[in-house]
């Protein structure tokens, strides 16, 4: 482990951090993993003929959708638990608000991007918000985002709806707020590759392992014929395949 002098956070709680989100990090995939949601292989059949693509590069690419999609949260993991290692009343509870300071009456809400929130999401939030705000008059909400259009620290209007203390932030603004440095995220954002490459390095980690190819194969030898059996074998027809 080297020296990444973020000045905010120690050396030790940054790499600990960063070796518990690649631990999580989804580096397999099964064929029962693949079809967990039953896979469709009418619409593998038009990406491949359409994207000019044999069926097993499709499959390959969806894999590692799949993958994608799983680590999407590990990342949303990373975010918020950083926030445990802050000190200064910090914390980040099982329930309720993902990030909050009782002693300064901030109470956060953290999205990787500002427009993964459905309608139905946000006025979730922005009601909890509300809520929060009347019980307690100090009360500071915020919606913080990862991925913003800009950086900011504004009102958030919402449905025709705004308050002063309840607020969309970047995450670059909140930490900020939070370490008392405003260059804290630009910092990390930095030293992320450096630290990576120590933590895989003691985790020996850098590849996935694909059974999905195989399993088919045991199936049928027929890429095509294996991946329709797998969705619709019990399909009337489908038993002379």
């Amino acid at each position: 482990m080297r020296n990444y002098n973020l000045g905010f956070i120690s050396d030790n709680d940054i790499f600990k951090h960063v070796k518990e989100t690649v631990a999580l990090y989804r580096n397999h995939i099964t064929l029962k993993d693949f079809n967990k949601n039953i896979i469709d292989p009418v619409k593998l059949t038009f990406d491949a003929k359409v994207y000019g693509k044999s069926l097993d590069e499709i499959i390959e690419s969806e894999c590692i959708r799949q993958i994608d999609k799983t680590n999407t949260n590990r990342i949303g993991y990373f975010h918020q638990n950083l926030f445990k290692y802050a000190g200064n009343g910090w914390e980040v509870p099982d329930s309720g608000f993902d990030i909050i300071n009782e002693e300064k009456h901030i109470f956060a809400e953290l999205k990787n991007k500002h427009n993964t929130m459905n309608s139905r999401a946000a006025d979730s939030v922005y009601r909890h918000m509300q809520n929060k705000i009347l019980h307690d008059d100090k009360a500071i909400c915020m919606l913080v985002e990862v991925i913003a259009t800009q950086s900011h620290n504004e009102k958030w209007f919402y449905d025709g709806l705004s308050h002063e203390k309840i607020r969309r932030v970047s995450i670059d603004k909140f930490y900020g707020i939070v370490f008392g440095d405003g260059l804290a995220f630009f910092k990390l954002c930095k030293a992320l590759p450096t630290i990576l490459d120590d933590v895989i390095q003691e985790l020996h980690v850098g590849k996935i392992t694909n059974s999905v190819h195989d399993e088919l194969h045991e199936l049928s030898p027929d890429t095509f014929k294996s991946l329709y059996l797998l969705a619709f074998r019990t399909y009337d027809g489908f038993q002379n395949f």
